[in-house]
């Protein structure tokens, strides 16, 4: 079973060029048009690293974060906005979330967020 780094965006462009980014990287990733999409995705265990925009239709970034939070789905979560929001940023922040990037961002903040995500997914899986 291979870990993927999931990456959750309604605009269809930034979705394309952000997958084509993660793969470019050496990692292994998945797209996923909506948060209702990645929660139907079969292999949701294997999500090493998620990555969702916080503005989509239906259900935000922030509450996909919160709706796996919730089901003890704890996916190190890296949100990306258009519409940064300092107030949005801090309660993401201290719901776990492992970093709050605005876009565009650039590939190295993307990558250091990435292997932030994956450290803490290796301390929690150590932890059990």
């Amino acid at each position: 079973m291979s870990l993927v780094i999931a990456l959750v965006d309604d605009d269809e462009a930034n979705r394309e060029a952000l997958g084509f980014l993660i793969k470019s990287l050496g990692f292994s990733g998945e797209v996923f048009a909506s948060a209702a999409e990645f929660l139907g995705w079969r292999r949701l265990s294997e999500t090493a690293c998620l990555i969702t925009d916080i503005n989509m239709p239906g259900m935000t970034g922030v509450e996909l974060h919160l709706h796996l939070k919730s089901g003890g789905c704890t996916i190190p979560t890296i949100l990306l906005t258009a519409y940064p929001d300092d107030a949005v940023r801090e309660r993401a922040l201290a719901d776990g979330v492992i970093a709050y990037l605005s876009k565009p961002c650039s590939a190295s903040a993307l990558l250091s967020s990435v292997h932030s995500a994956l450290h803490v997914r290796k301390s929690d899986r150590r932890g059990r």
